[in-house]
């Protein structure tokens, strides 16, 4: 088994920083990651890493879904990478 770590980070339309934060911080996935960490940066940028158990990187996981259009202002970017210890 590998440890996969999911990384989802989106930017918030003007002014609405704390509702796209509030947002992701609700947000439930359909079952519980090992780990699951949500920051937030300038800019009013939310990052959200999730580490799961798989078989590998490709496997798939539960993941954050997009925003409401108007609560963020470019698509959310998406990575995933395996954990080297």
């Amino acid at each position: 088994m590998t440890v996969v770590a999911l990384m989802w980070e989106a930017r918030a339309a003007d002014g609405r920083g704390p509702e796209l934060l509030e947002w992701a911080r609700s947000r439930e996935l359909a079952r519980d990651p090992l780990r699951r960490e949500t920051l937030r940066a300038p800019g009013d940028r939310v990052l959200v890493i999730t580490w799961w158990e798989a078989p590998d990187t490709a496997a798939e996981l539960p993941e954050l879904p997009e925003p409401a259009a108007d609560l963020i202002t470019r698509p959310v970017h998406r990575w995933r990478f395996e954990s080297l210890g």
